[in-house]
This record gives C-alpha cells, structure tokens and sequence, in this order.
C-alpha cells in the first residue's frame, strides 16, 4: 500500500471511530436521561411483584415418660393440598374429579364433613347424623347456619345451595355430592390465594408417588409433608394423655349468650385447619407442646409468573412434656390390674361379674403420679378403627375410672375418721368402745359389726386393724359429719387433687344432704351413705397418711424441656396443699392399724417390706338374693403405703363388683414387687400381654390363683366380712353411691 492510500484508509478509520463515538455518546445520553428522568417508573416496574405468606406447620412436641422414653411424639406425614395460587386458569371442578378418582383407587379417603348421603334413585338426599348424637346434631345446625339455611332445611335444601352457588348443576347427582362437600370443606377453610386447601391428610406414599406421577396434569396440587402424631407406647396412660385433632367449627366460631360472635382460636394464631390437643394433657399443655409455625414466601411478578420461593421464617417444634410416670411400671400395674380383676371374676360366685377396676400408684414425696391405671383400656393407635367396639363395650374401656370414676369408699374411709377422733382428742390411744355386734345408740335402728376377730372393749387400733363397725359408728356420732368431713377434706377425700386434667370432684356425706338423718352420720362414718370419691383420691388421700398429715399436688408431669436440647425448661416443684398438723400419736396410731390389716392378708402378712393398708367393701345400691336373705353387691377398695417406716409410694385401688377389699392383696403385693424392680433395673414387661389389655374384650381365660394358694384373701379380713347385711341404713337415709 503507497502513502496516499495509507492516507485514505486512516482518515476512513477516524471517521468510523468518530461515527462510533458519537453513537456511544448518544446511547450513554439516553442510559443517563431514561435513568436520571424515568429510573423510578422503571424500578416500579422491575419490582411490581406480589409476596404471597402460607404457614409451614411446626411439629408437635413430643411426650415422654419420666426416663424420656416417647409416649406420643410427632412423625412425617403427606398431605394432598391445593394451591389456588399455582392452579392458573385449571377447571377447578375437573381437576378435583381427577383427584378424588385418584386417592379412591388408592383406598384413600378425603376431607368431607358435609352430614348428608349420596343421593337415592329419585335424587333426593338424606342427613347421615344420628338424631341422638348430640356432637353430629350441633355439627348439622352449624352447616345449616355456615350455607345461610334455616335450621328446617331439608338434605335437598342444602344439596340444592351447593348446587347452585358453585355451579354444579351440569354435574349427575354422585358428583354434585362429592364435588358438593369439597366445596363445603374449601369453605370452612377458607380457601384462596393466600390459604391452602388440605383436601387429604397422612395419605400413603403410595398415593404421593401416584399423585407426583400426574404432577403434569394436576396444576396446583401439592404434596406437603406435615407431622402427624404417633404413639409408641398406644396403651399407656391413653386416658390421661388424651388425644388431637383437627379444630372444630364449634371451637373455631364461638357464640356468646348475648349472640357476640369471636374467633378466640384465630385470635392465637391458629388456621381452621389446625391440628389442636382436644382433652387429656395433649388439651392442658397445648400452648407447650404447640411449636412455632414457620412462613414460606411465594413471590409472583405482574405477568404471573412465580420468580421466588423462600422459607422466610424457619418453624421451631413444641417443647416435650416429661411425664412423672415410668412407661414400664404403668405397664406392669396395668397387667397386676387386669390379672386381680380376672382372678376375681373366675374365682368367686358371690359378685356380678366382677370386669373392671382402677388403680393408682403416687410417690408420696413429691405427688407425682407413678401410674393410673384402668381396666378394661384402650390402644391410642387404635382408637380410631375400633371406636365403636370400645365405646359400644358394655365395660367401657374409654371411661377413665381412676380419675372420673365416683365410688363410695366404704371402710377405706375408717382411718380418716380416726384421725379426726384423735387429732381433736375426742379419743387416745387406750380410749375404748364396746363391741357386742350391735349398736344400741338409737331406738329404732341397730346396724351391726361382724366381730370378726374382736369383741368387747376396741380401742382405735384394733377397731382399724379389725375394721370394727360399733367402734367407728359411735365414734363418728360424737365426732358428727361437720367435724369428721373436714378432716376428711384436708386428707384428700371428696375434692380435687390438682392434676391437670378433668377428674371428678366427688362428695362427703353432709347435713345438707337432702337424705340426711342423724342415723345417716353413722353410716358416713364407716364409709357409706352419700359419700364418693375417686381412686386418684384414696391414692392422694394414703399418700397423705404417709405424709403424717402434709397433702401434696397430685400431678401427672415432672417437667418441660427444650425439645432441640433437652434442656429443662420448667420442673413441677412439691406442692403443699394442706396439712393436718400431727399431734403426739395420730398418725402412729392409725400406722398401727393400717399395719395390722396388712397382717390379715396372706398376700400381705409376709411381704418383705412392711406395707400398712385399708381394705374396704362398700356396698352397692343394687344387690341379689342369697337364699331367701338379700345381699348387697360390694366392691373391692383398697389403700395402702409402704414401705411403713419410710414410705416412698401410696396405692388406691377400687374394683367393681370385687366382692371384698382384701382379695386386692395380691394385686398391692404385684404393684410393690414392679416398684423395687423398677428402682434396681430388673422390671420387665411383657409387651404382648400390655397390647391385648388394650383390646375390647371377647372372652377371660381362667386366671391363676394367687402365689400364696388361698383360696379366699377376705377370709381373713375382718372388716365388712358380713357388711352386705349388717350395715344397710334404714330406707329413709340409704345411701346408694355406687359406681
């Protein structure tokens, strides 16, 4: 190339650079105008999008046993959940159909409470709710009042507002139903953008793997893992543990007299579609064991389009609840239990049958409950498969007699009464009460004593060692109820005990009661008359004859703690409730009594740790004929303490229709034999056998005598050995507490 044409081509190269610059120049002016005059509208833009909050259910915290065995605890779960915000533009109705056509050839079911059956030949509709089921009839009138219906609205009436207000009409008859109810469900759940719709809940992994499969055509359908409880240990305690689920319309929308309408539930921070303790300690300790949800962000722009998914707030799980109970001790008082009981029905003639009874077991320095046990139970994991044997069982494995059950406590209630004679000096140790088998005191009614092994002069120790009637009868007269009562109050009798659960509050036999006749305080001090109470009473009230005097809170739990560390968090402190000040020989005395029965009792006599006890056989309203002589059915009540000189636990027991309390020896014996197993390691439990108690029952097998070979325990019991006859309060005050 010669110099001109070198020339030329530089001066072309400056010319495009310069074109090039000014290009440049005018691209940065424009950059620098759209943003110094329009960077606002444009980061408007770029940040027009939409946080959408849905809540990321913590778990549930877990409750274990006084070792941190698990007892309930919390497992992963699936859910099938729709998702409005992801279904786009989807046929909500076609979609659903897909769905239910899905979990049904799974075997799974779907949430629909709507109380109305599928539609007959002619199309019409029938409520499903029991007319004397008052849960499914408040449950009725609920979905009448949530449709906007009356509360006369027929089936049709409510099938015929479905139809029209989702647009079902075009549907046949089956799918107005199902597509019907589902609809009703998204109402009570308020579905939409913001809130998820739960249509399946603990679906099997069957039914996720199928429903990912056809992820493609099921827009907006999720499957969300969730925690559902679980129990380990289904037959301990379950009546006291109590059980969850999902909150009701009854809880979520509350009425008050004044028709002021609240959300107390929605107020804590709870969806409708919650799951929540309903009774028991899972209701009591819900605010612990309830965790802290979590938040998941789901950001959408103006086109629709989702350019976020975030887990803002990370969900913290429930505290545990560490119970005071060992889970293998409640288990082996729970078999001790069903043996006594089958023993007594298989062995003796002279009781109804004797098939159910309760048990509880306390530690007397603290109050805390080592185990309650009751006979027939139920299995938590089973409850609801075979809810209808159970509450169809004519024993009724769901009732919680050992905290609800009401029973008179007969001659179990005699070293109260002493306690009150003592402590208020109307007797001492060597004061006495002749005993010739009848009491004279009134003119026309003479009940009776035994005088089984005693007679002429008793004083308190023998009149409670021998259960002497005469002795407690007059006694009790000089003493009155007014006096006797309120010693039997700060012992532990007729009130509540502290735990924190529901439990009956029982009574004590008052001159308030309508029945009353002064013959009726004599009766009330042998036990009888009006007076009922619970075996978690008689268990609290021993403990406190242990205690010489100082009632403890009975509870069920030892702690709270910190469910990622296991760290303490809260710890259940002894907790006085009242005292009965022990002066000079009280309680020694009625120790000494309480010993003494023990050594009428083969199970008992040679136990290797002295145990002191009660026995009692209180007497039934209903009764039968022996012979041409009418008798009254008993029951079997026992309490007890040991060991004496240093007692560590206290038992109540009370069997229905157990004849008599000494036959409860062996059943004392077993429940001390389980308690040092426990302290030195060796306790063992047959799983199997724990499992079938929980069972409805169908048939007993014999049960094995006793390991002392005799044949009737009460044999030498004296107290109560002819009460069924000898004790019975004139017609105008009979008592008729029974269970």
């Amino acid at each position: 190339m010669n110099q001109d044409e070198r020339k030329t081509a530089a001066r072309r190269m400056m010319l495009l650079i310069a074109v090039a610059g000014v290009i440049i120049g005018l691209y940065c002016f424009r950059l620098i105008f759209l943003q110094l005059v329009n960077g606002d509208s444009f980061k408007a833009q770029a940040t027009n999008t939409t946080d959408y909050k849905f809540t990321v259910t913590a778990a549930r915290g877990d409750i274990v046993d006084s070792k941190g065995e698990r007892i309930a605890s919390s497992v992963t779960g699936y859910n099938v959940v729709l998702n409005k915000l992801l279904m786009g533009d989807e046929d909500l109705d076609a979609l659903l159909q897909k769905l239910v056509g899905l979990l049904g050839e799974n075997g799974e079911s779907w949430n629909d409470s709507l109380l109305i059956g599928q539609a007959d030949a002619a199309g019409h509709y029938a409520y499903t709710a029991e007319s004397d089921n008052a849960a499914e009839q408040r449950s009725l009138a609920a979905m009448k009042e949530n449709l906007g219906l009356q509360q006369y609205a027929t089936a049709d009436d409510v099938m015929e507002k479905l139809v029209e207000d989702y647009d079902l009409a075009d549907f046949s008859f089956y799918w107005q139903r199902i597509l019907g109810g589902i609809h009703y469900e998204m109402q009570l759940q308020a579905f939409s953008n913001v809130n998820n719709f739960i249509l399946a809940e603990n679906v099997s992994e069957a039914t996720v793997a199928t429903i990912k499969e056809n992820s493609l055509t099921l827009p907006g359908v999720e499957i969300v893992e969730t925690s559902a409880r679980s129990y380990e240990q289904g037959t301990v305690l379950p009546h006291v543990l109590g059980r969850v689920g999902k909150i009701t319309a009854e809880k979520w929308k509350v009425t008050d007299e004044n028709g002021q309408v609240t959300y107390p539930l929605k107020e804590k921070g709870y969806n409708m579609n919650d799951v929540i303790g309903i009774s028991g300690l899972e209701s009591a300790y819900e605010d612990e064991l309830r965790g802290k949800d979590g938040v998941e962000t789901i950001t959408r722009n103006s086109d629709g389009v989702i350019v976020n998914t975030a887990l803002t707030t990370v969900p913290e799980p429930g505290h545990t609840v560490q119970l005071t109970i060992d889970s293998e001790f409640q288990k082996a008082v729970d078999q001790a239990l069903a043996k006594n009981v089958e023993w007594i029905r298989n062995s003796y003639g002279d009781s109804k049958q004797a098939s159910a009874g309760a048990v509880v077991v306390i530690d007397v320095k603290t109050g805390g409950v080592l185990a309650a046990s009751n006979y027939p139970s139920f299995d938590q994991n089973l409850y609801a498969a075979n809810y209808s044997a159970y509450s169809e069982d004519e024993n009724m494995p769901l009732f919680n007699r050992a905290l609800q059950g009401l029973y008179t406590p007969g001659s179990t209630y005699k070293p109260s009464v002493a306690v009150a004679a003592l402590d208020t000096g109307l007797i001492n140790r060597y004061s006495t009460v002749l005993c010739n088998g009848v009491y004279t005191y009134y003119k026309d009614y003479h009940p009776k004593c035994t005088r089984h092994g005693h007679s002429g002069n008793i004083d308190v120790v023998t009149a409670i060692k021998w259960s002497c009637n005469i002795f407690f009868y007059d006694v009790g007269r000089r003493l009155t109820s007014d006096v006797y009562d309120a010693y039997a109050y700060k012992l532990g009798l007729g009130q509540r005990t502290g735990v924190e659960v529901s439990e009956a509050l029982g009574r004590l036999t008052t001159k308030n009661d309508s029945n009353y006749t002064e013959s009726l305080d004599v009766q009330a001090a042998i036990g009888q008359g009006n007076t009922a109470v619970t075996p978690i009473q008689l268990a609290t009230y021993a403990a406190t004859l242990a205690n010489r005097g100082t009632r403890y809170r009975t509870h069920f739990v030892k702690a709270i703690l910190d469910s990622n560390t296991g760290k303490t968090l809260e710890e259940t402190q002894p907790e006085v409730m009242d005292v009965v000040e022990d002066k000079g020989e009280t309680f020694d005395l009625v120790r000494e009594g309480m010993l003494g029965v023990a050594q009428t009792i083969p199970a008992l006599a040679n136990y290797p740790h002295a145990i002191a006890c009660k026995t009692g056989s209180p007497q039934r309203s209903e009764g039968y004929y022996a012979g041409s002589t009418y008798k009254h059915y008993t029951n079997a009540a026992m309490i007890a303490y040991g060991p004496a000189e240093d007692p560590e636990i206290a038992i109540g027991i009370v069997v229905e229709y157990g004849g008599a309390g000494a036959r409860t020896g062996t059943l004392v014996a077993d429940i001390f034999n389980a308690y040092y197993a426990m302290k030195d390691g060796t306790l063992t439990v047959d799983e199997a056998a724990a499992e079938s108690l929980a069972q409805p029952e169908t048939a007993a097998d014999a049960a094995e005598p006793p390991a002392d070979g005799t044949a009737d325990p009460a044999a030498g019991e004296a107290e109560d050995a002819g009460q069924n006859d000898a004790a019975v309060a004139p017609a105008d005050a009979a008592a008729t507490a029974g269970a």
